[in-house]
């Protein structure tokens, strides 16, 4: 494994073969798919820190879904990566959607956990709340609210290591990059779904209340050939909260796929 940094993205590269780039959500790191290496073996497999998230350093100005995406071309370029299969989780969706987009040619597929086109506009709301909280020193209340609202009764009930990796990703985020990211996706709107064209797979837990399942069958549904697929009695961190499962739908897609 090898740690890069490109501009303002750090990034952790790993193995040999196709592309396989992978993108966290808001609170999130590189680490949110570490479950999912042993299933990539044979792929090149490229782990990304946001700017602004994780180990990659604060934005001078504040942040847009724009810049993320933008950080990101640049980071696979500098790293030779003009093809990918794109993974993403959550806000990191949106990000892999817009590079589908606008730069098809480097989106060889899509798998998207916990997806979604923009937030509601009562998200919208509560991601200002929540940047607030964080600038005021309440990043480690923010964290006890996503393991209670975010994450599955079933998986706080039968993975103690799971709540505690998610509420670990959420408090060691720098507070004020935290409240940025924050602002950025609040600020997010959707892409022209027509626009992708890549092979596209969504996978949310059934009991996903940040981004409910009909949320990613909607998005499903304005993606062209996309296939929407459920996770049994799991909340919206999916690869962590339903490892094997996440792996194993994320390993069938891309044998598929490059068949």
């Amino acid at each position: 494994m090898t740690s890069v940094t490109v501009g303002n993205v750090v990034a952790e590269t790993t193995g040999e073969g196709v592309a396989v780039v992978m993108i966290h959500g808001l609170g999130g790191t590189s680490n949110m798919f570490q479950p999912q290496m042993a299933a990539l073996s044979g792929y090149r497999v490229v782990r990304l820190d946001l700017p602004g998230s994780g180990r990659s350093p604060r934005p001078i100005e504040p942040l847009t879904i724009e810049d993320m995406s933008e950080a990101v071309v640049r980071a696979l370029a500098g790293m030779g990566v003009s093809s990918a299969h794109l993974v993403g989780h959550s806000m990191g969706t949106i990000v892999c959607q817009q590079i589908a987009a606008t730069q098809p040619a480097l989106a060889k597929s899509l798998v998207l956990f916990g997806a979604l086109a923009e937030p509601a506009e009562a998200t919208r709301q509560g991601l200002g709340n929540r940047a607030r909280l964080a600038r005021s020193g309440g990043i480690a209340d923010i964290a006890d609210q996503i393991v209670a609202n975010a994450i599955s009764a079933h998986t706080r009930e039968t993975s103690p290591a799971a709540i505690a990796f998610v509420r670990e990703s959420i408090t060691r985020q720098d507070p004020e990059s935290y409240a940025r990211t924050c602002e950025a996706l609040a600020k997010a709107t959707a892409v022209d779904a027509r626009r992708i064209s890549a092979p596209t797979l969504l996978v949310t837990g059934d009991a996903d209340t940040v981004n409910p399942p009909g949320v990613a069958q909607a998005l499903a549904d304005r993606i062209k050939g996309a296939v929407f697929s459920s996770l049994d009695r799991c909340g919206h961190w999916a690869t962590v909260e339903s490892p094997r499962e996440s792996s194993q739908k994320l390993a069938d897609f891309l044998r598929r796929v490059d068949r």
